[in-house]
Parts: C-alpha cells; sequence; structure tokens
C-alpha cells in the first residue's frame, strides 16, 4: 500500500500533487474519474457546447480527479478528445486521452504522441478500440495496425528515449513523459474468455500500463475477483472501478449486445424496467445504484471510480453526495445486493457465502479441469489438424530442429533464385496455408502464436497479443463466429499450456514482408519471432 504524501515531498507544485499520477502513485486518495464522451460536428455546435460546458463543471467540482474523454466510441466518428482537453488543460484540469488504434497505423498513432505530448497531455489510456460501425458514405475500414498491447509498448519505449534513424543520422529522442493505463474485461461469461482477459491484463502491465480501468459490469463478485487475480500474481498497479448509471433505454440496449463487451443481463434489465415505471422514471434509484457501486469499488479496495452514462451535471453531484452519506461498511450489503450474472457463469475463485464475494479458494471445478484425465478427454475433443500442426511445426519450424536447418538452407538457395522460381515455391506455400489456414499472404505469420488460428482472416481486428474485450459469450462482436483467442485457448489448455499464451514480447507484424513467403521469412529469422527472440 502506498503511504499518504508528506512533508518530505516540498518540490512537488500544487498542480504536480494534484495529478492522477501523484495521487495514485503516492496516496492512498480514492479518485473520482468521469468519462466524457465527445460529440460529432464542431465545438462551437450545439452538442459540442453542451459536451464542453459539461466538462468545464466537471472539473471545476474539487471532487472530481480527472476527465476521461473518449477517442470515436463505439466505432462511430465524433471530434477529437484533445480538442476538447486543451480548454480543461488550460484550466489547470486532470485529463486522460483515449487513444485507440482502429482509426490510426502505428505512424499516425506515433505521430499523435508526439502532438499529444507536446501539447502536455500526459495521461493515456491505451485503447485496441471498437470496430467501426458507421462512416462517410458507408462503414468505415479499420485499421489495427497493433493493438492495445502495442500501443502501450511504443509509448512505453518513447518514454524511456527511442532511439530512431540510422548511421549518422541515428539520434535518442527526448523522452516522453506518458502515465499509460489500460482496460480489462473481466466481466465475461466463460472460462475461455475469462482467463485469456486476465492473461492480457498481466501482458499490458507488463508493456507499460501503470493504471487499470475495468469494463463497465454489474457484479460485485466479478469486480472482488479481479483485484484478487491481480493480488495472485503479483501485479499491483492501481484499479479504477467502471460504474455506468443506468436507465431504462440503456439498459435495453445494453441487454441486446449493442456495445461491445458490456453485458446487461436479463434480471438486472427487468428490475431496470421495473424501477422505470415510477413517477421519476426510475432516476433516483439508478443514480443510487450508481452510488451504491463506488461504495463497493473502494470497500473492495479499487482506488477510484470511474463514473459514465448520459446524465447531467447535478446528476453527477447527486450521486457524489450519497456515496459521502454511506456507513463505513454499507458497501458490504450493497456487494450482495448488485451481483447479476448469468447462471453458469465461470469464477476463478471459490464463493465466499457469508459476503457473496469471491474467496482466495481457487475454484476447484477449474482446478479440476486441469488434471491429467479432464485434458485427456479434452484432448479427444481437439481438432486433428491442429495435432499434426503442432508436430510439424516443432519438426520442421522450431529453431534448432533438424527441419529448421534444412528449411533454412532450402530458404537461402531460394532467395538467390530467380523471381520465375520464386514465384512457383511462393505459389505451393500459399496453396497450402490458404486451404489450411485461409492464408491472407501477411508474410509474417503468427499461426504458432495463436494455436494455429490465422488473425489476418479469422480476427475483425487482428489482435495478435491477445482478446479484444468486445466478445460477447465466446462470440466475435463482428458475426457469430467464435472468438480465435477462446478458441486457441480450448486448444492450448487441452495441452497444458494456456497460462502462457501470452508470454514473451508484444509482437507488430511487419507490413513489410506481406506478400513474400512467411515459410522463408520465418527459416531466413526475418519475421517477428526473430525480431522478438534478439
Amino acid at each position: 500500500m502506498n503511504t499518504s504524501p508528506t512533508e518530505t515531498t516540498p518540490d512537488l507544485d500544487a498542480s504536480q500533487k494534484s495529478s492522477l499520477r501523484y495521487l495514485l502513485q503516492e496516496t492512498d486518495t480514492f479518485l473520482t474519474c468521469v468519462e466524457v464522451v465527445t460529440s460529432r460536428g464542431t465545438v462551437t455546435d450545439p452538442d459540442g457546447r453542451q459536451v464542453l460546458e459539461l466538462a468545464q463543471q466537471l472539473g471545476d467540482n474539487p471532487r472530481i480527479h480527472g476527465l476521461s474523454i473518449t477517442d470515436n466510441p463505439g466505432g462511430n466518428a465524433m471530434i477529437g478528445p484533445d480538442t476538447l482537453g486543451r480548454d480543461l488543460l488550460s484550466r489547470d484540469q486532470e485529463v486522460i486521452i483515449h487513444l485507440s488504434c482502429k482509426d490510426w497505423n502505428r505512424n499516425a498513432l506515433q505521430s499523435r504522441a508526439w502532438q499529444l505530448a507536446s501539447e502536455g497531455f500526459h495521461n493515456i489510456l491505451a485503447l485496441s478500440g471498437d470496430y467501426p460501425i458507421d462512416g462517410y458514405s458507408g462503414q468505415a475500414s479499420p485499421v489495427f495496425d497493433t493493438d492495445s498491447v502495442g500501443l502501450l509498448k511504443m509509448f512505453a519505449d518513447m518514454n524511456a528515449g527511442m532511439e530512431v534513424g540510422t548511421g549518422k543520422r541515428a539520434q535518442v529522442l527526448e523522452r516522453t513523459n506518458f502515465f499509460l493505463g489500460a482496460v480489462v474485461n473481466n466481466h465475461k461469461r466463460y472460462e475461455r474468455e475469462v482467463m485469456p482477459q486476465y492473461f492480457k491484463l498481466k501482458k499490458k502491465i507488463e508493456n507499460g500500463a501503470a493504471f487499470i480501468i475495468n469494463q463497465i459490469g454489474y457484479d460485485s463478485r466479478k469486480q472482488d475477483e479481479l483485484l484478487k487475480y491481480m493480488a495472485t500474481q503479483d501485479l499491483h498497479v492501481p484499479v479504477i472501478g467502471n460504474v455506468y448509471v443506468l436507465n431504462r433505454a440503456v439498459a435495453r440496449f445494453f441487454n441486446k449486445g449493442n456495445i461491445p463487451g458490456v453485458t446487461v443481463t436479463d434480471e438486472l434489465l427487468n428490475l431496470a424496467e421495473k424501477e422505470a415505471k415510477s413517477k421519476d422514471k426510475g432516476k433516483a434509484f439508478f443514480l443510487e445504484f450508481a452510488a451504491k457501486q463506488c461504495a463497493i469499488a473502494k470497500g473492495l479496495g479499487y482506488r477510484g471510480a470511474y463514473l459514465g452514462g448520459h446524465i447531467r451535471y447535478r446528476d453527477y453531484e447527486r450521486i457524489l453526495n450519497m456515496v459521502n452519506r454511506f456507513g463505513e461498511d454499507d458497501w458490504k450489503d450493497f456487494a450482495k445486493e448488485i451481483c447479476f450474472h448469468y447462471p453458469d457463469e465461470f469464477y476463478l475463485f471459490e464463493p465466499e457465502p457469508e459476503t457473496g464475494l469471491s474467496s482466495t479458494e481457487i475454484s476447484r471445478q477449474y482446478l479440476f479441469s486441469k488434471r491429467p484425465e479432464a485434458l485427456k478427454a479434452a484432448k479427444g475433443e481437439i481438432p486433428l489438424s491442429y495435432k499434426i500442426n503442432r508436430t510439424v511445426h516443432d519438426q520442421v519450424f522450431e529453431k534448432g530442429s533438424l527441419g529448421f536447418t534444412i528449411g533454412k538452407r532450402i530458404s537461402q538457395a531460394v532467395d538467390g533464385a530467380s523471381e520465375a522460381v520464386k514465384k512457383v515455391i511462393h505459389g505451393a506455400e500459399q496453396a497450402v496455408k490458404v486451404t489450411g489456414f485461409d492464408c491472407r499472404d501477411c508474410g509474417d505469420c503468427s499461426l504458432p502464436d495463436i494455436a494455429y488460428l490465422c488473425p489476418e482472416s479469422q480476427c475483425v481486428k487482428n489482435q495478435r497479443n491477445g482478446p479484444c474485450g468486445g466478445t460477447r459469450q465466446g462470440k466475435c462482436e463482428i458475426g457469430e463466429k467464435d472468438c480465435i483467442w477462446a478458441r486457441a485457448y480450448d486448444r492450448l489448455k487441452a495441452y497444458g499450456e494456456e497460462e502462457k499464451m501470452l508470454d514473451g514480447p508484444a509482437i507488430f507484424k511487419d507490413g513489410a514482408l506481406k506478400g513474400t513467403s512467411a515459410w522463408g521469412n520465418t527459416f531466413l529469422e526475418r519475421d517477428h519471432h526473430a525480431k522478438n527472440n534478439e
């Protein structure tokens, strides 16, 4: 636990002592942050003026420690977060800028980072982003040149002083000072979704995330479980609990799965429908419901509450006032009340009947599923093609194997051959890989990273460092296909390897290899596998 600030820090001015970095890393203050959703059109349009006025009011409230500004939320085109953020920075208000990968390649993201650093923005929430659902004259095409893990890694390298250029042009750039945050979606139904989310959380922290905000959810036991998992893994970074204020329309919207990764169960929807029949359409109930969630977050050990929703400034004040009126232990009763989940919901820990939360004992059912007899049965459900691919990879593509040595010699010979020969060899490779994996000829193959499932053809976001948070009951947020990372988890668990599925450095696809032989790039050590082993 961090200690409270003392008189030993006289060199810090008031603005530094009120920064998110200082409050989260040097004090025990329970923070309140508010998410501000930007608008369409210019900041001087009616909607833009309304958002700006709300942000200014929130920022002037001393009980609110930071404003978190969205980046094209829900896959829609909105005004950029820094447009609103500049006004707030000029008022000495603490701002978190969302930065997602759906609309920018890594060069544009790096350029944006330098721009933000130059303008005084330091708090960055790194996101993969929602798949675009709208756009000018039709739906926009997504980018996803990297993901949240890659973004964190790149910005962490910029914080360390990035070297650019080569030879006489080489230089080490001035260090940026980003305070990097990330998101985890612990509110998932199935083991094959929950565990990869936890593994990716660990990878995000390893690659630079210094604070975490979790996804919207209405299950206190899952909120408790997240902190317990982090404790077992020695992941000691502050976590801010997401509290989204419901109303009947929002509950219906979430229940239909219209926001990727956000769940409102039928039970919670029925409660929202019932309360909405009151004279105030349930407003008092929903505000108190949110206040109770804030109290639960504080009681569980979260470092703050992250408030969001389509409400007015006075509603935020009502929530904060209610939180202040609660007794110190009231949250324990609230936790029993706000525990909405599916009957077959997966939890990593055994329940604690007295509190309705989780104990520190790992789920016995989960442990049983990892026993040899259970794994043997699970292995029987795994496709034969996967078993063959494992064998081929170990004997041919694993560095140090006899097959790798032979493959390297052949690839060296092909590399020096005519273009006609290269074309024939590459064509033969593609005939195998398109048939077997629906290969898209990226040239920098991640099949061994994802249990021989192709992220280019089978993941709409090309996620190479773990799953995004947008799955719904194991399905991709786009279409009805299973998430490839959930499928990879099942395959790897049958071999007792699932806990290592995201071990290793962050993966970046090299765009220069597109259209070239992925086999040759592996044998000649040109792809990300070789770079990550350097």
